[in-house]
Parts: structure tokens; C-alpha cells; sequence
């Protein structure tokens, strides 16, 4: 019988049977990747704060670390820090709703103006929309919102309970920043020391390479964040256009969601210039943000990330799509550090990496004994 076996498999062609090995593999880690994702948009109330958090480690950890070398308590150094962090973010936000509350009324006066330039524009050549046509979509839209109140009611109800994950995802983004910066070590060695032993050494090199990544990417986002926002920012008030600062604010935000976010949220500063100060300024400003993407696409990003987190577009594209449909903007906004982080990680425990890190960020266990492998540098 097991004779009979044996050549009954020996006349499955070889190449069916390599398929066949691939497949099965490809089909289970294809099948914990999906189970994975469903799991964290599941908690992702949970997941984003401690994730956000750890972006946020990998930018302030300097200055906890500064702080202890003039011989501040950790403890105390990490509370400072976090609270300074939230002292700027607290002041900024402050300033773009003073911006909004102040500018608001003029932007009204502003828009109203504006759509009568816009009418005008969209009734002459080459568009010749009659102002019959303009009401006949304004009444259509209008039907539209009214069929879909209820929609819009269980939409608003939603925004309110969002409004209380935010409050909640920011005490978690807050309590897990600190405790990452003051406990940080310890909390790494105790996950280490979580693996068998012998994929200890090998895991905690590679996370180290792979924080260094993250802490280069988030440095170079921030940078090409505030240049965005700062170029985008200065054309609209050089041109005028309403609501500057926050509009900077938003270009801030949306540039840390790599090639498509600095553009989504310029393209709204656009908006806000056709409907404020008319189509040729608008125009302008659209040249502006244009300006703007060309720079960081070029100069920007290659200068500052360079090999440390380099990526191919496409896999950013396909990244950022996945991540937004897995969980939303919060998964756009992940799915290029994390893609990074992994080319890193799998480089490094495929021995391809040619030099250590430098420097050594990430938490390593000041409590693990001397001699113990994870104390070894990394190759």
C-alpha cells in the first residue's frame, strides 16, 4: 500500500507539487495578514492611541534622554516632556480656533462675493452654464440633503460618539507616551524576553534597525510637514485667501500621510480661494500647492530620508490603500511608517543589513543581565 502511495505521488509532476507547497503557505499567511487587520480595526479605539504614542517616542525621545544626562529623574523628565508636548499641541489648536473665530465672518462676506464671481465665470465661455441650470442643481441638491436627513441625523450622532474616542484615544496616546519614555526599557525587555530564546539576539536587532527607521521617518515627515504647511500657508496669505493659519495647520496634518495628503488638504485652500477670492487666484494657489508637492517630492523626501526608509511608491500607494480600508484615515496614516519599519525588519533578519544603527534609540533592557545576548550590538 504504501508502495502503491509512493508512486502514485512520484507522478505528480514536480512543478505541481512546488505550487501546491507555495500555495498552501501563501494561503495561511495570506489568512493571519486579513485576521490581523480585522483584530486591530476592531480595537483600533485601543490600537491607534498606543500607535500614535510610539510615533510620538520616536520624535520627543531626545529630549527625555537630554534631560537625563543633566540628572532629571527619568520619571520626572518623561512627565515633562509629554506635558510640553501637550502644552504645544494645546497652544496650537488654540491659535487655529482663534484664527477661524476671527477670519469666519469675513470669509462669509468673502464667499458670498466669490460664488457670484464663480457664476459668472461658469455662464461665460468655454463652460456656458445657464444660471436656470445653476438653480435647477442647487434644487437638486437641496432634495438630495432633505431625502437623506436621516442619514445625516445617525451621522451626526456617530461624529458625537467619534468626539468621545478622541478624548479618549488622547488620555491613552498620553499615559502610553510617558510610560514608553520612562519605562521603556523595561517594557521592551520583558517582550523580548517573551520569544525563545534563540530568536531573542536576532528579533531585538532587528526591532533596533527598525526603530531607527521609524525615528528617521518620523524627523523627516515632521520636517517636510511644517515646509508644506509653511509654503502653502504663506501663498494663501500672500494671495489673500482666508483662514491662512489654519489652512497651514491642516497642510501640517495632512502631510503625514505620504504623496496624497499634503495635496488633499492644499486642494482645500484651493477651494477656499475660488469661493473667496475668485478663480484666477485661485488659480494661483493651486500653481502654489503644485510648487509645494514638486519640492518635497524631489528635494524633500530623498534628501531626508534617502536609504534609511526608502520605499517603493508603489507599494506606498497600495499601502495606503489597504490601510484605508482596513481602518480609515488612521490606517492611511500608519501604512507607510509600518511598511518601512517591516522592509527593515525583514532585511535585518534576512542578514542583509551592512551596518549597525546609528544611533541606538530604541529602548534597550537596562535590567537585563550582563552577558546576556540581547546586551550584544547588533552586526
Amino acid at each position: 500500500m504504501s508502495q502503491e502511495h509512493r508512486t502514485g505521488a512520484e507522478t505528480v509532476p514536480w512543478a505541481m507539487r512546488v505550487a501546491v507547497a507555495w500555495s498552501w503557505r501563501l494561503i495561511l499567511v495570506c489568512a493571519a495578514v486579513y485576521l490581523l487587520l480585522r483584530v486591530v480595526a476592531s480595537y483600533l479605539v485601543v490600537v491607534a492611541p498606543v500607535l500614535i504614542a510610539v510615533l510620538l517616542v520616536a520624535l520627543i525621545k531626545p529630549l527625555a534622554d537630554g534631560l537625563e544626562r543633566v540628572r532629571v529623574r527619568r520619571g520626572l523628565g518623561s512627565l515633562a516632556t509629554v506635558l510640553l508636548v501637550l502644552l504645544v499641541v494645546s497652544g496650537l489648536f488654540t491659535l487655529v480656533g482663534t484664527q477661524i473665530a476671527s477670519g469666519f465672518s469675513d470669509l462669509q462676506d468673502q464667499a458670498v462675493a466669490g460664488l457670484g464671481e464663480v457664476q459668472r465665470w461658469v455662464n461665460g465661455p468655454p463652460l456656458r452654464i445657464s444660471t436656470t441650470q445653476l438653480n435647477e442643481y442647487g434644487r437638486t441638491f437641496q432634495q438630495s440633503l432633505a431625502d437623506s436627513r436621516s442619514e445625516l441625523v445617525s451621522g451626526a450622532l456617530e461624529a458625537t460618539s467619534t468626539a468621545g474616542h478622541v478624548v479618549t484615544g488622547l488620555f491613552l496616546t498620553l499615559f502610553s507616551a510617558y510610560f514608553f519614555l520612562a519605562q521603556g526599557d523595561q517594557i521592551w525587555a520583558f517582550l523580548v524576553r517573551l520569544l525563545p530564546k534563540p530568536a531573542q539576539l536576532p528579533f531585538d536587532e532587528a526591532m533596533r534597525h527598525g526603530w531607527v527607521t521609524l525615528t528617521a521617518f518620523v524627523r523627516a515627515t515632521i520636517v517636510v510637514a511644517f515646509t508644506d504647511a509653511v509654503g502653502i500657508g504663506l501663498g494663501a496669505a500672500l494671495l489673500g485667501v482666508p483662514l491662512a493659519v489654519p489652512l497651514g495647520v491642516l497642510v501640517f496634518i495632512g502631510a503625514f500621510i505620504p504623496v496624497i495628503g499634503a495635496l488633499i488638504s492644499g486642494s482645500v485652500a484651493v477651494l477656499i480661494a475660488l469661493v473667496a477670492v475668485g478663480p484666477v487666484k485661485a488659480l494661483l494657489m493651486l500653481g502654489v500647492v503644485i510648487l509645494v508637492q514638486q519640492l518635497e517630492s524631489h528635494v524633500l523626501q530623498p534628501f531626508l530620508l534617502g536609504r534609511a526608509v526608502s520605499v517603493h511608491p508603489l507599494a506606498v500607494i497600495l499601502g495606503i490603500a489597504t490601510g484605508a480600508l482596513s481602518a480609515g484615515i488612521i490606517g492611511a496614516l500608519f501604512a507607510v511608517p509600518l511598511i518601512a519599519v517591516g522592509n527593515t525588519v525583514v532585511q535585518s533578519l534576512a542578514g542583509r543589513t551592512p551596518a549597525p544603527p546609528q544611533p541606538l534609540d530604541s529602548p534597550v533592557a537596562d535590567d537585563v543581565p550582563e552577558g546576556d545576548p540581547r546586551t550584544t550590538p547588533a552586526p
